[in-house]
């Protein structure tokens, strides 16, 4: 499973002193950045080739607060199935082991042209790709 290490940074927090919650959407907007690029897959490759991933529903779960100096890992675990979506599963935890947070997402992968998700986005990803590992494919 790919994984990213993120450092909380000051302006991320709220009056609370914790993390806010909008943070927490882009630190797994991050961490599936990275997972991509892993997989060899850039922007630039995806719109050379016309794609973009979309992400069209995702669900937080909050379980613990992070603060100011605390560094979190953030995993990403892609789940394929049939059809023209698939789900990313996000857990972030504490450099300590405590587990802080779930995220789960339905996404797609957008024809930039046609503006409609593209069927059987995995096989599409798996081609472009240079190591679909990291994407679990």
């Amino acid at each position: 499973m790919f994984q990213v290490r993120i450092a909380v940074r000051g302006y991320e927090l709220d009056l609370q002193g914790h993390v806010n919650q909008a943070v927490y959407l882009q630190y797994g907007e991050h961490a599936r950045w990275q997972c991509f690029l892993a997989a060899g897959l850039s922007p630039e490759v995806l719109v050379d080739a016309g794609v973009g991933p979309v992400v069209l529903e995702t669900t937080i779960r909050y379980l613990k607060e992070l603060r100011a100096g605390d560094e979190v890992d953030v995993t990403c675990d892609f789940q394929w199935g049939t059809g023209k979506t698939f789900k990313v599963a996000q857990a972030y935890t504490r450099a300590d082991g405590t587990p802080i947070a779930t995220v789960t997402g339905v996404a797609g992968l957008l024809d930039r042209q046609t503006r409609r998700l593209v069927e059987g986005p995995a096989a599409k990803l798996r081609a472009l790709s240079k190591d679909p590992t990291p994407l679990n494919l």
